[in-house]
């Protein structure tokens, strides 16, 4: 399975935005890479520029390749909500995004992982791809016998807090998608308007 594992703390300075989660590396310089420093002169970039920037922004936040991106895209312009909208609604109900949300990992490449290897079930059968799209309804869990991992019980003890549009059940260990989240229950720093520009011309 496809997916980036360069440098992050330089991609999270390219945006200026820690988009991997907390960064103690990207606190300390906050200023794009490259060797002049944060005293570089930087030209004026264009419109052009500023779209492909959020969609890059878009793609490495939820740890996306350019086909899902685009293929996520496809079905976000079929959508009857708002396209932009749509598209972030897309990504964020990625099995993936939601073992995120449900405080299961602490980053999305984490939860990825935790996919891949089998440790999570929708609806008690096993799912072991990342881009699985969660519907409404379905229950999201943990292998009996993964619940015990230390990733796990780590990652829920900092995170005691779950999104409103998600239920979960700490006792049984068991998620479940209450509704499709409104743009203002998405916390992510894009501009998804950009990227639908980027996409019509």
């Amino acid at each position: 399975m496809a997916r980036y594992i360069g440098p992050k703390t330089k991609i999270a300075r390219k945006f200026s935005d820690p988009i991997f989660g907390p960064d103690k590396y990207f606190e300390k310089r906050k200023f794009p890479p490259g060797q002049h420093g944060p005293n570089a002169r930087r030209g004026k970039k264009s419109d052009y520029a500023y779209q492909l920037a959020e969609k890059q922004k878009a793609k490495y936040t939820y740890g996306i390749l350019e086909k899902q991106f685009s293929n996520i895209f496809k079905k976000a312009t079929k959508s009857k909500n708002i396209t932009g909208v749509a598209l972030l609604q897309f990504c964020e109900l990625r099995l993936d995004n939601i073992i995120f949300r449900l405080g299961l990992s602490n980053t999305r490449s984490g939860a990825r992982q935790l996919v891949s290897h089998k440790h999570v079930t929708v609806n008690g059968e096993v799912v072991n791809i990342p881009s699985y799209t969660i519907k409404m309804g379905d229950e999201i869990s943990i292998r009996q016998k993964s619940k015990s991992l230390e990733v796990i019980s780590s990652s829920l003890a900092k995170n005691n807090s779950v999104v409103d549009w998600l239920d979960w059940d700490v006792n049984t260990m068991t998620g479940k998608l209450l509704t499709i989240p409104d743009r203002e229950q998405i916390p992510e720093n894009i501009k998804e308007q950009l990227i639908v520009e980027l996409y019509s011309k």
